[in-house]
């Protein structure tokens, strides 16, 4: 799991709940049916209506998997095991590949490539077409929590105009002032909570993934390329760590050395 995603998460719900229990702890008082079908119903449904519905059933999932689960990969690690690869590929030839363990799955796909002998074009349109396509499924789930989050504090907006509205309604019955109040004020609590707690914050996840995975596949495609033109495991790191910030190279380069 994502720490910093699962910690962030219990954390903003724990300053709610921290807060509540300040005010008397009455949990049933921050409970509105009306307020909940406002945001989650209205929310919902003005979302479903900007992307077409398959793009909602894989978008929705995939970001949850992926803002939760997705493991950081760092480009240093990968030029290491990128390396490796290209010692033995020079020692054993590319049939050793076969045998040797490889941790990330894309880089073992491309290995499993050249030691099946595939030409170099192929490698490079069919791992590039992963590559894009995972980032594309990536992007719409970005997108998919983002419209949600832009939409629910609308929503809230709107929950509130319609309590306000029952309130005025029926200002010569007191009794049904209260309800009103609770619709109008909790839709607007709902609608801020769902979006900067949730919604948006897991977009912003997506995107970081989608821009650290673009580069880490991307460093993967040119070290296969780099394998299957038979380069030296130094020419394949000397090359590849123009992926690396500029402050890592020296350091990068000195350990190497």
């Amino acid at each position: 799991m994502d720490l910093a995603t699962g910690v962030g998460l219990l954390g903003g719900f724990g300053v709610v709940f921290t807060l509540i229990m300040i005010d008397g702890g009455d949990f049933g008082a921050y409970y509105d049916k009306h307020a909940f079908i406002v945001i989650f119903g209205g929310a919902t449904m003005a979302t479903m209506m900007r992307f077409p519905f398959s793009t909602i059933l894989h978008g929705v999932p995939m970001g949850l998997r992926f803002a939760f689960t997705m493991r950081s990969v760092k480009p240093r690690e990968l030029i290491e095991e990128i390396t490796r690869i290209a010692e033995v590929v020079r020692k054993s030839g590319p049939i050793a590949l076969e045998s040797m363990e490889i941790s990330d799955p894309f880089l073992a796909q491309g290995a499993r490539y050249i030691a099946d002998g595939y030409d170099r074009e192929f490698i490079r349109d069919t791992m590039e077409r992963d590559r894009d396509n995972f980032l594309m499924h990536l992007d719409e789930g970005s997108k998919i929590y983002r419209a949600f989050g832009d939409c629910a504090p609308a929503w809230g907006m709107i929950g509130t105009i319609l309590g306000m509205v029952t309130m005025f309604a029926h200002m010569s019955d007191p009794s049904k002032l209260g309800p009103a109040m609770a619709t109008a004020l909790l839709a607007t609590l709902y609608g801020a909570l769902i979006a900067n707690m949730i919604a948006l914050p897991l977009a912003d996840k997506l995107h970081l993934k989608l821009e650290e995975e673009d580069v880490s596949r991307s460093l993967i495609i040119d070290g296969i390329l780099l394998i299957r033109d038979q380069k030296s495991a130094t020419l394949v790191r000397e090359m590849l760590v123009a992926y690396l910030p500029h402050n890592h190279r020296d350091e990068f380069s000195a350990e190497a050395a």
